[in-house]
This record gives structure tokens, sequence and C-alpha cells, in this order.
């Protein structure tokens, strides 16, 4: 077997597990800025076997500068997206926030509005 045989490869920005929805970037973030160990990653997500991990991560040593072009660029993407989120937030977001100050300017704590009814 291959290194590659364990990935499918469905655009240059979204390479996953075989058999998975789980991105590189998953394990890899774990791995890079958590530092998690390959048996914890494993055991996080019921979905991965162990060998999995590891294939990921020799993929990610064995090719390490456009990996770590992949995990910057993914970063860079989520952080654009937030952003995004927070200038035009979804309406439900809105109303939560709203009613979220409503509570604080009241001086009501959400445990005595839930259990005061």
């Amino acid at each position: 077997m291959q290194l590659e045989d364990y990935f499918t490869f469905l655009a240059p920005n979204d390479i996953r597990l075989r058999n998975t929805r789980i991105g590189i970037e998953t394990i890899l973030y774990d791995y890079i800025y958590r530092s998690r160990s390959a048996e914890e990653i494993a055991k996080t997500y019921p979905s991965l076997d162990l060998e999995q991990v590891y294939a990921t991560l020799l993929y990610y040593l064995h090719n390490k500068e456009s990996v770590t072009q992949y995990i910057t660029d993914w970063l860079e993407w989520g952080h654009r997206m937030r952003e995004e989120q927070k200038k035009n937030p979804p309406p439900i977001s809105e109303k939560l926030r709203q009613l979220r100050a409503e509570r604080l300017a009241s001086g009501q704590s959400y445990a005595n509005q839930v259990f005061d009814r």
C-alpha cells in the first residue's frame, strides 16, 4: 500500500482520510497546535484507527512544505469566515445576542429566568 492510498484528494485544499469525512487538517491541527499524540487523536475520532493517524503524520513529514501551506491556508480561510460572519451574522445569532443583552441589562441570570417560571 502506498502512503497516498490512505487519502482521498478531493481538491488541492481538501484532502480527506479515505472512507471518512475527516480532513487531514483536523488531525494535523491536533498534532501540531494542540500537541496531542497519535493515540490521543485516534481516541478522539472513533471513525479513525491509529494507522490512519500515523499515515497522516507521515504524509505531513514527507510533504512538510506543501502540507504546512495547506494548513496555513486552512487556518486563514477559517479566520476570514469568522470575520465575515461577525460582519454579517445569521439572524438567529443576532436574536440570541439581543436576548443576552436584555437579560444582562435586567440583572437576571439565565438560571433565575429558567427556575423562576
